[in-house]
């Protein structure tokens, strides 16, 4: 199936989509800031975590259902969809080796799903809170 919008208009609507500081990581964020959780958002170490703890060793990545492909409510992309797949597949394998590099390292990794901050930011966060 070809595209219904022209490569501009394709390329302005992908550019909208952020990488850093999206609504639900700042969801987590202010939780974490008002739990007065010292924590550090986007942090330059290796793995790219969304969050870090650092006295705890905690990583934490927010994931998107779609881009991740999250086992409870991801749907595959009816167009484009060889696309889509090898996009999404090479997402999971640099989860796969973000995980790998931070647990080497003695980190503790915490994965938070769009959809469990979407139903309840909070419990979301009790995830983080049991090991703080």
């Amino acid at each position: 199936m070809t595209d219904v919008m022209t490569k501009e208009q394709r390329s302005y609507n992908m550019s909208r989509i952020r990488s850093k500081w999206t609504s639900p990581e700042r969801k987590i964020h202010n939780i974490l800031k008002g739990r007065k959780v010292k924590h550090k958002m986007h942090p330059k170490i290796e793995g790219n975590p969304d969050i870090i703890i650092s006295e705890h060793k905690i990583a934490v990545f927010i994931h998107g259902c779609f881009w991740h492909k999250c086992p409870k409510c991801f749907k595959a992309p009816s167009t484009r969809v060889d696309f889509w797949s090898k996009k999404i597949e090479d997402t999971i394998k640099r989860d796969k080796e973000s995980t790998r590099k931070l647990k080497s390292n003695g980190w503790k990794i915490i994965r938070i799903w769009e959809h469990e901050i979407r139903k309840d930011s909070y419990t979301a966060v009790k995830k983080i809170i049991k090991l703080v």
